[in-house]
């Protein structure tokens, strides 16, 4: 399997992409972007320079102008990919309960995702990549060798979001993550620029009962058959 392919994962938010993703792309020595820790970091960045309203309303104009100012990447730290802000390791910031309450709004800015659609399709120039996120298969890479959709229960995600956070030590309630993740996919699903769906040449994944074993077996069995067309 010499030849190098573009693998792009979408799907709703917590549905466990990030992780499968970053699985594979261990597995078969690509690239891991997660796309979706992007947005979060123009988003923090928004929030440190008072750019959002306290009722969560971005200021569009501001963060536009602030977008040649803002310059993203990834790093191996510890052993784990850490995501960088303008020099700093952001990682814990982005995955904080404010940020995700945040991220929608700021991603739904057109000229937000055109700015990030650019740097990420840079990121996949050379191809031996996986990037997961909202629109990768339909926008960033459409013509990607192997795409697939993740979906599960909103239930189940936000279970994993919740375990996810209090692992992290964050305060966090059930509840508060469930209304979270089930005003994100309204968000998602209904926004004008890339809204969330799945491509047409998608392979669809409901992980909803499956062990991360399992989902890993799939992803891996996927790709090996999108190398051998």
């Amino acid at each position: 399997m010499n030849n190098k392919i573009t693998i792009a994962i979408d799907g709703y938010s917590s549905s466990g992409k990030s992780t499968m993703a970053k699985r594979l792309a261990a597995e078969i020595g690509y690239r891991y972007i997660d796309s979706g820790a992007m947005y979060r970091a123009v988003t923090l960045f928004a929030m440190q320079h008072n750019m959002i309203s306290q009722s969560g309303t971005p200021d569009k104009d501001k963060i536009i102008a602030a977008l040649p100012d803002i310059k993203i990447n990834f790093q191996i730290q510890d052993g784990t990919q850490s995501t960088i802000l303008n020099g700093v390791n952001v990682e814990k910031e982005i995955r904080q309960m404010a940020v995700s309450n945040n991220v929608s709004p700021v991603a739904a800015i057109p000229e937000v995702r055109h700015c990030l659609v650019a740097m990420q399709q840079a990121f996949g120039k050379e191809k031996g990549i996986v990037m997961d996120g909202r629109d990768i298969g339909t926008t960033v890479f459409p013509n990607a060798e192997l795409k697939i959709f993740v979906k599960a229960s909103a239930e189940t995600r936000a279970q994993r979001r919740f375990k996810e956070l209090i692992e992290k030590g964050s305060r966090a309630s059930y509840a508060e993550v469930l209304a979270n993740v089930v005003h994100r996919d309204h968000l998602d699903e209904t926004r004008e620029e890339s809204p969330l769906r799945q491509a047409e040449d998608a392979i669809l994944l409901d992980n909803s009962n499956m062990s991360l074993e399992e989902q890993n077996a799939w992803m891996l069995e996927r790709y090996k058959e999108a190398c051998s067309k």
